[in-house]
């Protein structure tokens, strides 16, 4: 039997309402990488959004922006930036319709309008400060991830502009935008092979509908206890809940950890 692999989501997994490491969970990945086992996050978040949670976890691979930048230690294992044409239509697109956005690359974020009420509370519940504003901040550069603001009824406005992109809702208010056909799956599998552990060696934890593809791909898969229902139907195991220290109970359900 190989090495296996554990990788964790954050928001929902790892961490609580607040925004802070579960501390069972904490102290279980430390005990699993005592015992050889490679632990990995898997987020749609930006590096520079769990840098801290990275240090206090002593974890150095990841997998960000729902698998378009993987990192392994100081290797860049695998990008995918989104299409530059299909991001400048999103974008007309969006203004057209008054609904902001923010683009992404891994080191920083900039917003197209200043004061709007949706990225005030969607990146505020990430405790996040609001982004400066830069609406040309894409133009040059590789952008992993751009998120775009609107409620779900308003999505059926830009069926239009989904060639060459995804979306995934990760808030009322907010969807990530991602390229096509890309997703946590996709970066896990990179980030695999970088390691040479098989994918059924693998294990992930997740809640959220960024999450589905990844559970579905990896040997095991696990949902939290508060996982959205779509998920837990994609796991092979529901644990408890993240407030139940559902990571420490799932980990020992699969004789991860005594």
């Amino acid at each position: 039997m190989g090495r296996k692999m554990v990788f964790f989501d954050l928001d929902g997994t790892l961490l609580d309402e607040d925004k802070r490491i579960v501390p069972s969970a904490k102290e279980a990945i430390h005990r699993l990488k005592d015992e050889g086992v490679a632990v990995a996050i898997a987020t749609g978040r930006a590096p520079f959004m769990f840098a801290e949670f990275q240090k206090e976890l002593g974890i150095d691979a990841f997998v960000s922006f729902n698998g378009q930048y993987v990192v392994a230690g100081d290797d860049v294992v695998y990008k995918n930036p989104l299409n530059y044409e299909a991001l400048t239509d999103l974008d007309r697109a969006a203004d057209a319709n008054g609904h902001p956005m923010v683009f992404l690359n891994h080191v920083e974020m900039r917003a197209t309008q200043p004061n709007h009420e949706y990225i005030e509370k969607s990146i505020g519940d990430l405790r996040f400060p609001y982004p400066q504003v830069d609406p040309g901040f894409y133009h040059g550069q590789d952008i992993f991830q751009a998120l775009l603001f609107c409620r779900d009824k308003d999505e059926s406005l830009y069926e239009a502009n989904k060639r060459g992109i995804e979306f995934i809702r990760w808030h009322d208010l907010s969807l990530d935008v991602i390229p096509e056909g890309g997703s946590k799956a996709n970066g896990l599998k990179r980030l695999l092979q970088h390691f040479d552990i098989r994918r059924e060696d693998a294990y992930a934890f997740g809640d959220g509908l960024n999450d589905i593809q990844m559970l579905s791909y990896v040997g095991t898969g696990v949902a939290m206890g508060n996982a959205k229902d779509e998920t837990k139907q994609a796991a092979d195991f529901v644990t408890r809940k993240m407030s139940e220290d559902g990571i420490v109970h799932g980990l020992q359900t699969l004789k991860l950890l005594g």
